[in-house]
């Protein structure tokens, strides 16, 4: 019999489920045994196991946001979009060198009316960020000063990585942003820069590629998610950007 997909589990409620099996444990006459208790191990041991890194992608209204995080997620280009109100989540669990890690992507609105009562949600515990823009467009190119001052006025650490990406480069008879231009920009704000269409199938593989890069680089950072965990409780005063120096991801960028 087919069974339907769990739904998307987001960090805070992956947590919960753990805490909530370890209760479950303590409590006295409910503790299971035999398979039952081998199961709750290996579930517990699999939450705890897999990382978790939210990426926030922001940038105008219609730059292909969300287009981009269906090639990502879903592995194609959406027959028809809608502009996101507040909010769209989606995930994907990659695996890095033999770690499975699980990517939640944000996909948040461009326009001011549909974003204004989100926004403290989405940079809340970010662990990258994506800028877009669409190469067609200047104005959206333009924009990008104000959606970086909005992120570093939200508090996002200086560690927390960043990519730029132009996206429609399939238009190339309507393309108004040259590519020196955006490198320019990114070099000047420390950011990588992608070109790519989330609609050109022949592109798919530079879109995954953005999300894997980030993903090598947050596997980077040493016990990030617990780094987390113990800054939400009051335990960590200030995050430090570290990098092990034996670590040897291929990483696509």
């Amino acid at each position: 019999m087919h069974q339907p997909p769990d739904p998307p589990r987001s960090a805070a409620a992956s947590c919960l489920c753990v805490w909530a099996a370890a209760r479950l444990r303590a409590a006295p006459g409910m503790q299971p045994s035999g398979p039952a208790a081998a199961e709750l191990d290996a579930s517990l041991e699999q939450y705890l196991r897999v990382r978790i890194f939210k990426i926030i992608v922001i940038g105008d209204s219609n730059v292909g946001k969300t287009c981009l995080t269906f090639r990502f997620c879903g592995g194609a280009f959406p027959a028809s979009t809608e502009a996101t109100i507040g909010v769209d989540f989606r995930e994907k669990t990659v695996e890095i060198e033999g770690e499975k890690i699980k990517v939640q992507v944000w996909d948040t609105a461009g326009q001011e009316r549909f974003r204004k009562s989100m926004v403290e949600h989405y940079y809340r515990n970010v662990h990258a960020v994506i800028f877009v823009y669409d190469v067609t467009k200047m104005a959206s190119f333009t924009n990008l000063k104000m959606w970086i001052e909005e992120c570093n006025g939200h508090a996002v650490p200086p560690f927390v990585p960043k990519v730029l990406v132009g996206n429609k480069c399939d238009l190339r008879e309507q393309i108004q942003v040259p590519s020196s231009v955006a490198l320019k920009f990114a070099d000047a704000h420390n950011m990588l820069l992608f070109e790519t269409s989330a609609k050109d199938p022949k592109e798919s593989q530079n879109v995954e590629s953005i999300f894997m890069c980030l993903a090598c680089r947050l596997k980077a950072q040493k016990s990030l998610l617990y780094r987390d965990m113990e800054r939400q409780q009051g335990k960590v005063q200030k995050l430090e950007f570290t990098q092990d120096a034996n670590n040897k991801n291929v990483c696509p960028c």
